[in-house]
């Protein structure tokens, strides 16, 4: 579980901001401050707190700063995987009504042309490119922890693992935004010009084997009882779970080797399991503060009340003013004596993120998790907000997966990285794709498990007579288990249905099915003698239509 607490976040980002610096070049981490020379890391604990500067894209404050370009944090609500893999897909429709314009509009209906535009820096242009240049700084930590001489073996495979688990993620989310980009693994590259130079995709096969061996590496040296804000063994198991199920239709044995990772999970000494507790609303129950590090929970990034944005304050939870109408009022009546949903904080900046009303059609009657999305809302002057002023004074419903508990700007509900809910519906989909048929048993029974939770029956029907209709009905309970957990626009690409649902709920047709690599990076590459190919798509891309 992750629980990034103050003095893991003032240990992250003074070690990232005084001890790494700048970089000039692609690849090269120009490494200054006195504290590299002689005297760190030196001891035991000064390269355990060396190895953690890999958190702090992971942890949540407005930016960090590595490299001398400002990047968003991958689960920041501004720049992070909700705007990346929600915002872009079915799930939300475009944000037109109120809207800051610019990219923010661009991005929501999928149309990624002007992000060829984008420079360095990570703002209302959300550009991570330059993450690049983190995977090589993780891999000069990592040769550094090899090259130890004050670490036991065990102390030393452990750090390591952590490390390659950091960077292995970092590879796979830069591989889900720009397709395959040039990384710099072996620690003696480093600082190497030719190595540095060489800026050129490899290719999907390269990138996934490069993301599983990192995966892998950590699942057999890290512990799995870690203190909170540090990353486990099973969570790493999860990773590997997930990215094997991405790429299993083209790597053999990937989808053995997810099924593998839902067994060892099964049999964790932490006993996961769905939450259940609050009966109907036990789905929404499991993401309020007071019920964080239940039982379902394998990763989640924990946030702190005092949370505002700021490294030293600890993780922060601006999600809420991204998805609030800015005049949605804190009361029903002008008694003001019942409170609205919105209470105690009030209105948010703009509804960046919605919920497309199409995509909500999608649910059943019956399903309790169609509750944390709010069909009207009560404005400023007491007037009614319906869904009859889609398009007019809104853009789309209200997410309230993660509701306003306290009186503050940002609210304290933890971000959710891996839940028992999605390590049972991705066992049923290993399971199904190997097999090319409709699972049994326990495969069959994950999936109505999970159903069963939202207050629903089990499949039945089309869902359980043929493979496609059980794939359909698949991702569909994905769609509406995972809503706003940044996994929709990965989902889609997996099942080959990105364009047309896409254009179907949302109402635009994406541009394309990734970001593209910035004009500068391609220009730097051919100042190298080197083609670094600007777009990307998966074999298939065509057909989803």
């Amino acid at each position: 579980m992750i629980a990034m607490r103050n003095k893991f976040i003032i240990l992250t980002i003074v070690l990232s901001t005084l001890l790494i610096s700048s970089c000039e070049d692609n690849f090269d981490p120009k490494i200054y401050g006195s504290l590299f020379t002689a005297n760190f890391p030196k001891t035991e604990s000064d390269y355990e707190a060396y190895m953690m500067a890999c958190y702090v894209p992971f942890s949540v404050n407005w930016a960090y700063d590595f490299t001398g370009s400002t990047q968003h944090n991958f689960y920041v609500a501004e720049g992070g995987i909700v705007r990346l893999f929600d915002v872009t897909t079915d799930i939300s429709n475009a944000w037109e009504i109120g809207s800051w314009g610019g990219a923010w509009t661009l991005l929501s209906q999928a149309n990624y042309d002007d992000c060829v535009y984008y420079g360095r820096s990570s703002n209302s242009n959300v550009s991570h490119f330059e993450k690049i240049r983190d995977i090589t700084r993780f891999t000069k930590i990592i040769g550094d922890l090899q090259a130890a001489t004050v670490l036991s073996d065990d102390k030393k495979d452990a750090l390591v693992g952590e490390a390659r688990l950091l960077r292995g993620l970092m590879m796979y989310y830069l591989l889900h935004i720009y397709g395959p980009v040039p990384v710099i693994l072996d620690p003696k590259m480093v600082g190497d010009t030719e190595s540095e130079k060489n800026m050129v995709r490899p290719t999907l096969e390269q990138m996934t084997e490069w993301i599983t061996n990192d995966f892998e590496f950590a699942i057999l040296n890290m512990p799995n009882n870690q203190t909170k804000g540090r990353y486990t063994a099973d969570y790493a198991r999860f990773c590997l779970m997930r990215h094997c199920l991405n790429e299993g239709s083209y790597m053999d044995d990937y989808y053995d080797k997810a099924i593998k990772m839902y067994n060892e999970l099964k049999a964790s000494d932490k006993g996961y399991g769905l939450y259940r507790t609050g009966g109907a609303d036990a789905y929404a129950n499991q993401f309020k503060q007071a019920n964080k590090f239940n039982v379902e929970v394998i990763a989640a990034v924990s946030t702190n009340e005092a949370g505002d944005g700021s490294a030293a304050n600890g993780n922060f939870n601006p999600l809420s003013w991204y998805v609030l109408p800015w005049n949605v009022s804190k009361y029903l009546d002008e008694e003001e004596t019942q409170p609205s949903p919105f209470y105690p904080q009030g209105g948010g900046w703009g509804q960046c993120f919605n919920i497309s009303p199409q995509f909500y059609d999608t649910f059943d009657s019956l399903d309790n998790r169609r509750n944390t999305i709010l069909t009207s809302y009560v404005r400023n002057d007491f007037t009614l907000v319906t869904r009859d002023d889609i398009g007019n004074l809104w853009s789309g419903f209200i997410i309230n997966k993660f509701p306003i508990e306290i009186e503050s700007s940002f609210q304290p509900t933890d971000i959710p990285l891996a839940r028992w809910a999605d390590v049972l519906l991705m066992y049923a989909e290993a399971v199904a794709r190997r097999d090319q048929s409709v699972p049994d048993g326990e495969a069959l029974q994950a999936v109505n498990d999970v159903r069963d939770r939202a207050g629903l029956p089990s499949l039945s029907g089309d869902a359980v007579a043929g493979y496609e209709g059980f794939m359909d009905a698949l991702l569909m309970e994905r769609g509406h288990e995972l809503m706003f957990e940044g996994c929709r626009k990965v989902d889609l690409i997996r099942f080959n249905k990105y364009r047309q649902l896409t254009a179907q709920r949302k109402g635009y047709t994406p541009t394309h099915q990734y970001f593209p690599i910035p004009d500068y990076a391609v220009q730097q590459a051919e100042s190298y003698g080197k083609t670094l190919t600007q777009w990307f798509e998966r074999s298939g891309f065509n057909q989803d239509n």
